[in-house]
């Protein structure tokens, strides 16, 4: 079985691809991005994966896999994975059109009998309208969509433990795209293509969903002056029906808000719960600052961000709340200077020990464990509870 990823160079593409290829898979990653793909066949990862550089060294010896910006390279699968995600626009609008149009370029080089499978968040109907553009192409191939359900950063390990859905139109389609998953050992449930992407809509959203309650638990509790850390601990110790209670922070990154705003459009906008939850979530920043303003005169300060990212031991940037504070407190600090120890295409970041020096007053963006025991003769702003002084500003 060979297999061409498309999009196969990013967070989502790259560790299957690998990851294909060490279970014997000959596999190629279809990737745009000629710097990164010229990284990848050096053995060089573009972002951070836990356990993939070893892996990558393995199947490029091995010659199972390559990375390539030729679209030609589709022709020679036998299975096409599209990891072409649904962007949402300025007006929280999703585009349906991402993937198809990338299955429209793809469609010169796919031939008849292959098995195409969606991976990344599409928005619902997209899988059908695939089928409709392949077979008024004349392109008899079998259609899948099979959700990434990965935690970024962590899909070496959970590609090959997490059960797949296989949303899947026919007996042969779900057979041929369990086989795929199945080679890393990882379990399969049979859905259609529609509910495997209501699926992955509610699985992101639901968890957007709880980091919202947190989050206005908190804020209810900050305005009562009440520690919500202390409360938290109260609720969920031995207590096994509110143990999922997440902690309080900026709730962010590349796919809880998306898809939440996917679900929110698929729905007409009826949808009060997803839109609440985003108000609060995207609402934290501004909360913060609004706070820090009534405590400190913020127009003779300077502000140090710690931790870019969107979340703890990435070096993801995509959709970090940190760079919605950053922004708000440009507007009303003196200065705002920042730092993380994993992101690497922001060229303002300065070193930990200078923010350190230079700052008057300290927020934790994102909770790296290296801020763990930061020590600051400034206030530190620590919501995450990331040092265990408890969360109230």
């Amino acid at each position: 079985m060979r297999v061409a990823v498309v999009g196969g160079c990013g967070h989502v593409g790259l560790p299957l691809a690998i990851s294909l290829a060490d279970s014997g898979l000959p596999t190629v990653s279809y990737d745009i991005n000629a710097a990164v793909v010229e990284l990848v066949n050096s053995g060089g990862l573009p972002f951070l994966e836990q356990d993939a550089e070893p892996v990558l060294h393995r199947v490029l010896t091995a010659g199972t896999f390559v990375a390539s910006t030729d679209p030609a390279s589709i022709a020679g699968a036998d299975v096409v994975i599209v990891v072409i995600g649904t962007p949402v626009d300025e007006h929280l609008n999703p585009d349906p059109n991402a993937v198809v149009n990338a299955i429209d370029e793809c469609i010169p080089h796919m031939t008849s009998r292959q098995l195409v499978i969606l991976r990344s968040t599409v928005f619902p109907g997209v899988t059908a309208r695939v089928e409709s553009l392949l077979k008024a192409a004349g392109v008899d191939v079998e259609v899948a969509f099979c959700p990434e359900r990965i935690v970024e950063g962590h899909a070496i390990r959970e590609l090959r433990e997490l059960p797949q859905i296989i949303g899947a139109r026919t007996d042969e389609g779900a057979a041929r795209a369990a086989a795929v998953f199945e080679s890393l050992g990882a379990p399969t449930i049979r859905t259609l293509p529609e509910e495997a992407e209501l699926a992955k809509l509610f699985t992101n959203t639901w968890r957007y969903i709880k980091f919202a309650a947190a989050n206005q638990f908190w804020l209810m509790a900050n305005e009562a002056g009440l520690d919500f850390a202390r409360i938290r601990d109260a609720i969920t110790f031995e207590y096994p029906r509110a143990a999922d209670l997440p902690g309080p922070g900026f709730a962010a990154g590349p796919c809880l808000f998306k898809d939440t705003m996917q679900l929110a459009a698929f729905t007409n906008n009826n949808f009060a719960l997803g839109h609440a939850a985003m108000l609060v979530n995207e609402g934290q920043p501004l909360y913060v600052v609004d706070r820090l303003a009534a405590a400190y005169d913020l127009s003779q300060m300077t502000v140090g961000i710690l931790g870019m990212a969107f979340k703890a031991g990435s070096d993801d940037i995509r959709s970090s709340l940190s760079y919605k504070l950053r922004s708000i407190l440009r507007f009303r600090a003196r200065d705002v200077i920042t730092t993380d120890p994993y992101v690497t295409v922001d060229p303002d970041l300065l070193p930990l020990d200078e923010v350190l020096a230079r700052a008057d007053l300290l927020i934790i963006g994102a909770p790296h464990a290296e801020y763990r025991d930061v020590v600051a003769g400034v206030p530190v702003i620590d919501i995450w509870n990331l040092q265990g002084r408890g969360s109230l500003i």
